[in-house]
């Protein structure tokens, strides 16, 4: 059987002009002298996106000279947003994953999170024909359950294929509409010369409707009907975009005993990576261990975050 293993990979995240940030925190708002020019702790090791989130929160009060101490690196500047619920500042910083080996169950629910981004591969486009199998955590030491799903995988197979080459076939010998591209439904008598596309209304003379898809159109049409047979546990692949803030609702609400395994066990690899992208702005995150050997990740900053 054809299986896929979960991977997580951070591809982007936020960079910043800081000479430019600079010159801009030089210039004073009353025009009556130079103001303070804001810059990162040279002793810090700050991520650009946290030095972002650090500068869109002191643009809102001009306090380039840190005057709190509590609040004067940027570990304690985050910390402090966090704990009086600022987190919009949080939406300035962004990073990017691409997402491979998950189910197309997973990203059912992922697309939910309305916040973040999304490209998807597209059954439409991509063939389905050997589409690997993403197996439920529950079944992937049980015998029985792997040879079922196997089974699966060799009966979706066949469907797959045999309806790609139906449709393809009819496709070949079905008239469509030059205008919209759809199979023609017409309207009107047989003997007439024009009919009318119910479509896209277009009236159509009789010898326009012809078998003229190309190939490549033929080919899309017959494997996006083929895909309907393809199953919940095929593998998908994603690229997900999201700011701080969007990320840390993610992980709130997926990774906890009560989401579903898969995407509780791609909140926690999401987050192990944020928290080494941008440290100062997730480390309030733990990540405990369950009785079963899977994992979860709490914050005492609750859902709102």
């Amino acid at each position: 059987m054809r299986t896929a293993d979960m991977g997580v990979y951070l591809i982007g995240w936020t960079r910043i002009n800081l000479q430019t940030m600079r010159a801009a925190t030089g210039r004073s708002v009353t025009g009556d002298g130079p103001a303070a020019v804001w810059d990162v702790d040279d002793d810090e090791p700050v991520c650009d996106g946290e030095a972002l989130v650090e500068f869109a929160g002191r643009a809102c009060y001009q306090s380039w000279t840190k005057p709190n101490p509590a609040t004067a690196t940027n570990a304690g500047y985050i910390e402090h947003l966090l704990d009086m619920g600022h987190y919009s500042v949080l939406e300035h910083g962004v990073c990017t994953f691409y997402l491979t080996g998950v189910s197309r169950s997973l990203t059912h629910e992922l697309v939910r999170h309305r916040h973040l981004s999304y490209s998807q591969l597209s059954q439409r486009y991509v063939p389905g024909g050997e589409t690997a199998t993403v197996v439920p955590p529950i079944f992937a030491d049980d015998v029985e359950a792997l040879h079922i799903l196997d089974h699966h995988q060799q009966g979706t197979d066949y469907a797959y294929a045999a309806l790609t080459k139906r449709a393809e076939e009819i496709l070949s010998g079905q008239p469509h509409c030059p205008t919209c591209s759809t199979p023609a439904k017409v309207s009107g008598p047989q003997h007439d010369q024009t009919w009318t596309c119910t479509t896209c209304t277009k009236d159509l003379l009789r010898v326009e409707l012809r078998s003229n898809l190309s190939p490549t159109a033929r080919r899309k049409q017959a494997r996006q009907a083929a895909r309907a047979v393809l199953p919940n546990a095929a593998e998908t692949r994603i690229v997900v975009t999201g700011n701080y803030r969007a990320w840390r609702h993610f992980v709130t609400k997926r990774a906890t005993e009560h989401a579903d395994v898969e995407i509780r066990t791609l909140a926690v690899k999401v987050l192990r990576h944020l928290q080494q992208a941008a440290p100062n702005v997730f480390a309030d995150f733990t990540i405990r261990p369950l009785p079963d050997g899977t994992e979860v990740a709490e914050t005492p900053h609750g859902e709102e975050s």
